[in-house]
C-alpha cells in the first residue's frame, strides 16, 4: 500500500527527529547487563534495521544466536522476546501477574479504543468487566451449545453457495463470510453480510486493509517525539478504515437501540448484554467502546495479534486464514488429503449424511490437520505483546518494568528441540498425542495463555472444525488449469495475520 511505505519524505523528517533525541539515547548508555543477551544496536535506531520485511523469521534466527530469551532496542522501546516452550512457559504461567499488561501502541490512542478493547485494556476492574461479559454471555460451554444450530445454517448455506458458484471457489472467501455471520448472529442477531452481494467483498477488503495497515511499521512507536506529526500517516488511514468499518456497526447498533426504546424483546445475544451491562455490573460502555470491543485491532510492525479476539476482525480473519491454510496443505500434500477424506466416509458416510458439529470428537484425523495448520501457519506469528507491570527475574535475568514481552510463536512452533521435521505438514504427529491448544502446553500455544488467553477459544475452534469438515465432506476438490499440487504457491504474507500471499482458489467437485 503506497499510504503504509516508508516514503523518503517521512524518513526523512524521522531522522531529523531522531538526531534532536541523539543526546537522550546516549544517555541510555550500554544494554544493562541484568537484562537478557541480545544483539547490539545501532544509535538512534536500536535493532529496527534487523527485522526486515519478515520479522518473525528475523527474531527466530536472531534467538539462534542470542538465546530464546533475547532483548532488542527498537528505538526507545526495549523488549524482550520470548522463542522457546520454556521461556514462554516462564513468562506466561510462572510470571502471569507481572506480564499482564499491554503497551498501547500509537494508532490505537484514538477516542476510546485501548479501553474499550479487551485486548488492549490494562488489567483492572474495566478489563474484568469486559472479559466476564464476553466468557458468560458469548462463550460458555452452554451458550455455545445453544447455537450450534445456528453455526450450522451458516456453514450450509456456505455449501449451497459453493455448489452454484462458478467453477473456482476462493476459499479464503467464502470461510470469511461464514465466520463473519456465524459472529454477527451472535452479537446482533442478523447477518452482518449478504454472501451474495458486493457488501461482502467490501467488507474483507476493509477487513485485509486494517491488518495490512496495521502491520506497517510505526515510527511514532519507537520515536516518541514523532507521535504528534504522524509522520506516516498510519494513524489517520486507521480512523479511515475504522470510519467505514462502523458504518457497518452502527446500522446494528442503531437498529437495536430503536428497538430497545419501543420495548421491544431483549434477544438475549451479546450486544443486549453490552447494553445491559450498567444495570447488572454497574459498567456503562459508550458506542465508541462498544466499537471498539467489536472492532479493535491495530498493531505496528512488532505487535502483532494474539488470537484473543475483538470478535468481528479478530475472529473472522484468524478462522478463514486458518481454513484457508489447512485446505491449502491438504491440496499440497494428496496424501494426508486422502486420509482426511477416508476418515470421512468411513465415520460419517456420503454426502447425504448433514454435517453437524457433534460428528468432530468422532474425527480425530481432521482435528489433528487443524492443529498441525495452527503449529505450521500461525494466523498470528508473534502473540500480542505482554507488558511488565513491574520488573521481575526471568530465568536468572531482570526484566524492568515497562518492558515490551514479545512470544515468537511461529519460532516455537518450528523449534526442532521440540517437534520432529517442524517444516513438514505432519498431521499425524498429533494423533494419539496429549498435546492441546488450551494454554498449558506451551509448545503449542495459537491462542496464548495465561490470563490473556483468548477468551474466544471455544467458539473460534468450533467454527474452524466445522467449516473445513463440512468442505471435505460435501466436495473433492481439485487445482484450476491443470495445476500440479507442488506447482502450488505456498508464499505467505506477512501482516497482522499470516496470510497466503495468493488466495485459493479452488475447483469444487460434488462428493459422490
Amino acid at each position: 500500500m503506497e499510504q503504509v511505505l516508508w516514503s523518503t519524505g517521512a524518513c526523512a523528517l524521522s531522522l531529523l527527529f531522531c538526531a534532536l533525541a541523539l543526546a537522550l539515547m546516549l544517555l541510555t548508555g550500554k544494554r544493562q547487563s541484568h537484562l537478557p543477551p541480545g544483539p547490539k544496536g545501532l544509535p538512534m535506531v536500536g535493532s529496527l534495521h534487523r527485522l526486515g520485511s519478515r520479522p518473525h523469521e528475523a527474531l527466530a534466527a536472531l534467538a539462534e544466536t542470542h538465546g530464546s530469551l533475547m532483548t532488542l532496542q527498537l528505538g526507545f522501546m526495549t523488549t524482550v522476546v520470548v522463542s522457546s516452550s520454556e521461556m514462554a512457559k516462564e513468562v506466561l504461567q510462572k510470571n502471569d501477574l507481572v506480564f499482564g499488561g499491554r503497551t498501547v501502541i500509537e494508532v490505537l490512542k484514538m477516542r476510546s479504543y485501548p479501553e474499550g478493547s479487551l485486548v488492549w485494556a490494562q488489567t483492572g476492574p474495566r478489563w474484568r468487566a469486559l472479559r466476564r461479559i464476553c466468557t458468560t454471555q458469548l462463550f460458555t460451554p452452554q451458550r455455545l451449545d445453544s447455537l450450534q444450530a445456528l453455526r450450522c445454517q451458516k456453514v450450509h448455506e456456505m455449501v449451497e453457495l459453493i455448489r452454484q458458484a462458478e467453477p473456482a471457489v476462493d476459499i479464503g472467501r467464502a470461510a470469511f463470510v461464514t465466520s463473519m455471520n456465524i459472529i454477527s448472529n451472535m452479537i446482533f442477531s442478523a447477518d452482518m453480510v449478504n454472501p451474495n452481494s458486493g457488501s461482502a467483498q467490501e467488507f474483507r477488503d476493509v477487513v485485509w486493509a486494517i491488518m495490512e495497515v496495521a502491520g506497517a511499521p510505526n515510527l511514532a512507536d519507537y520515536f516518541p517525539m514523532l507521535k504528534a506529526l504522524d509522520p506516516q500517516g498510519l494513524k489517520g488511514r486507521c480512523n479511515k478504515l475504522f470510519g467505514r468499518l462502523h458504518q457497518f456497526l452502527n446500522v446494528k447498533i442503531d437498529e437495536r437501540l430503536q428497538s430497545r426504546e419501543r420495548g421491544g424483546v431483549d434477544r438475549g445475544d451479546f450486544i443486549d448484554a453490552i447494553l445491559d451491562s450498567k444495570q447488572e455490573n454497574g459498567v456503562d460502555f459508550s458506542r465508541s467502546e462498544i466499537l471498539a470491543l467489536l472492532t479493535v485491532r491495530h498493531y505496528p510492525r512488532l505487535c502483532y495479534a494474539e488470537n484473543e479476539k475483538d470478535l468481528f476482525v479478530a475472529g473472522s480473519d484468524t478462522s478463514s486464514t486458518t481454513v484457508e491454510w489447512a485446505m491449502a496443505e491438504l491440496l499440497r500434500n494428496p496424501d494426508k488429503m486422502a486420509m482426511a477424506n477416508m476418515e470421512l466416509s468411513r465415520i460419517l458416510g456420503g454426502p447425504e449424511h448433514i454435517m453437524e458439529e457433534l460428528d468432530i470428537s468422532r474425527l480425530p484425523y481432521l482435528q489433528s490437520v487443524v492443529k498441525e495448520t495452527w503449529r505450521f501457519h500461525p494466523p498470528v506469528p508473534l502473540l500480542i505483546p505482554h507488558r511488565a507491570d513491574a520488573t521481575v527475574n526471568v530465568a536468572g535475568y531482570i526484566v524492568p518494568k515497562h518492558t515490551q514481552v514479545l512470544i515468537n510463536y511461529w519460532a516455537i512452533g518450528r523449534d526442532p528441540k521440540v517437534w520432529d521435521n517442524p517444516t513438514a505438514f505432519l498431521p499425524e504427529r498429533f494423533l494419539g498425542c496429549n498435546v492441546d491448544y488450551k494454554g498449558k502446553d506451551f509448545q503449542f500455544i495459537p491462542f496464548g495463555a495465561g490470563r490473556r488467553i483468548c477468551p474466544g477459544l471455544p467458539l473460534g475452534v468450533r467454527m474452524v472444525h466445522l467449516i473445513l469438515a463440512s468442505l471435505l465432506h460435501y466436495f473433492d476438490w481439485g487445482l484450476p488449469d491443470g495445476m500440479k499440487a507442488e506447482e502450488m504457491d505456498m508464499r505467505d504474507k506477512f501482516g497482522v495475520t499470516l496470510q497466503k500471499l495468493v488466495p485459493l482458489r479452488v475447483i469444487p467437485v460434488q462428493s459422490s
